[in-house]
This record gives C-alpha cells, structure tokens and sequence, in this order.
C-alpha cells in the first residue's frame, strides 16, 4: 500500500507533511468526492471484505467505492500514516422505519484527537447524510456544512449526530417515480460511544449487513458519491442527483429512473466505476435515503 497511490486515486495534489485539520479536511473532501459510497459488491455476486489490503486494492487500484466499513478503515490508515491519532469507534444507524436503533453496532467512523480537540471523521456514510468535513466533538453545537447543519448531542456517555433537514424542488416528480420527503425537520443518524473498537469487532455485522435478507444492503443496491454542490446517487434503477442549497435554503433534485441497460453506462459516467461482475439492480425497501 502506497500512500501516494491513494493521492493520485483522490487525485490530491496537497501538501501531508503537517498534521493538521487543514489538511485532514482537505484530503477528506477529496475522498468523498473521488470514492463512492457503494454496496454494489453485494448485487454482483461478490464478498466485501474486511482486510484492509483487499479495501486498498478494491478502492484504489480497482477504482471502486465501499461501505463504512471499507471507506473508513483506508481513511483510519491514510491518517495514521500520516501521523494522525486515531481511534475506531462503532456506531448504531437509526432506523426511521422503527423509529429505533439496532441492538449492536453496525457502522464503524474515526476519532481523530488533534491539538487537544477530538474531531469525527466519517467518510462512510453516503447519500444525503454525509459530513463534508470532520466535525468537532462537542455536544449541542450547531456547525454548518455544505450539506447542512449537523450537530453532536450527548447524553450519558452516548453521543447522537443529527441533521436539520432542508426542504426540496423536485421538478420531475410527476414524472417518475414518487420521491418521499418527510416533514422531519431533523433527522437523526446514528448513536455512538467514545469505547475505543477494533476492526476484528466489526466482522460481524459486516456478514450480517450483506447476507440478512432485511439488511438496507441486501434490499437496495447503491452507490452514491458526492460532488462539487451536492450528491448524485444511484439505488436501484433510481438516478437521484441533488444541488445543495440551490435557492432559498431549498435543494434541488433532479430524478431519473434507468433501464437496465443505461446502469452500467451511468456508474462509469456519473461514479467512475466499472464493474468486473454483472450488477443485478435492487431497490425493494421502501426507505428513503434522503
């Protein structure tokens, strides 16, 4: 694994000799916007791994994109190569269908303890819920991204992020498929402590998130990848491609439904991907991902 290999797959193209917030953000925002968030391996017949080699190779000389626990694992060793203190925390994704959290973990973000402060890293979360840049870990402080507020709340030990949701124009709704937005003003993402975790203890919902036949990932195929001023996401045969904040804090989305066979040409024009197996598409779970 070679740390410039990883720049030039990010296509970064700045200073890493100061660990700093500068440039953990920069290197950060390049990541999101070059490496999908995508579960596509599991549409296409094959196992997403946990060793850390077989993420590198997946994403860097691949050219592919990943899930939490891919993203984040490549992002923990590109950060402590560059001599960042890091820490895996494990989180539980908050599940608005049930109005609840699971019983274990089954998201994997960072720690990242700089000058004193502690700040979340987490560049695994995809779709419209993913932080542009790491987040200070301070309960109750509102900090505004690109995307649009996020905030951390703690209670007990327990950390929550949320998200103040804008409203959305949706231009060609009538035309496709219905595009589900919640009155929520806030949604909440996911819970999390500061117990220091290992990769080893992710195994298990790795298996279980890509093989339960209720898992989100079994259920829909994604891939999702941020851009310039928003996201553009692909589930199932659904192209959804948003603009952030495109007037009056109100975001733009535009909606395409594909056949199957525009899917493989749009994962190479609108996410760089190419896929070396058949990706057979899925979207049978009702839950919106915006």
């Amino acid at each position: 694994m070679d740390i410039k290999e990883y720049f030039a797959r990010i296509s970064y193209r700045g200073s890493h000799n100061k660990p700093d917030l500068d440039t953990m953000s920069d290197i950060f925002q390049h990541h999101i916007q070059a490496v999908p968030f995508e579960n596509l391996s599991i549409h296409c017949g094959e196992r997403i791994e946990l060793d850390l080699e077989a993420t590198y190779n997946k994403i860097v000389r691949k050219k592919r994109g990943g899930w939490c626990m891919e993203n984040n694992h490549l992002l923990s060793w590109v950060l402590k190569t560059l001599g960042y203190d890091v820490t895996l925390l494990g989180a539980k994704v908050y599940v608005p269908e049930y109005d609840t959290y699971p019983e274990e973990i089954d998201h994997l973000l960072l720690k990242v303890v700089l000058d004193g402060k502690s700040y979340i890293v987490d560049g695994g979360f995809g779709m419209a819920y993913q932080m542009w840049q790491p987040m200070e870990l301070i309960s109750g402080t509102d900090q505004l991204q690109t995307p649009g507020v996020f905030r951390f709340l703690e209670a007990g030990g327990t950390w929550y992020l949320e998200k103040v949701k804008r409203k959305q124009l949706v231009p060609n709704q009538g035309a496709s498929t219905p595009h589900n937005v919640e009155d929520e003003a806030c949604r909440r993402i996911y819970l999390f402590t500061l117990q220091p975790r290992d990769i080893e203890e992710f195994r298990g919902c790795n298996a279980h998130l890509q093989t339960a036949p209720d898992s989100l990932f079994v259920t829909k195929s994604i891939c999702s990848l941020q851009t310039a001023d928003g996201i553009r996401a692909l589930v199932g045969w659904k192209l959804t491609e948003m603009k952030y904040n495109y007037r009056d804090n109100m975001d733009l989305v535009e909606i395409t439904m594909l056949t199957d066979e525009e899917i493989e040409k749009t994962l190479k024009e609108k996410f760089n991907v190419t896929l070396e197996k058949k990706l057979v598409p899925v979207n049978t779970s009702r839950l919106s991902l915006f």
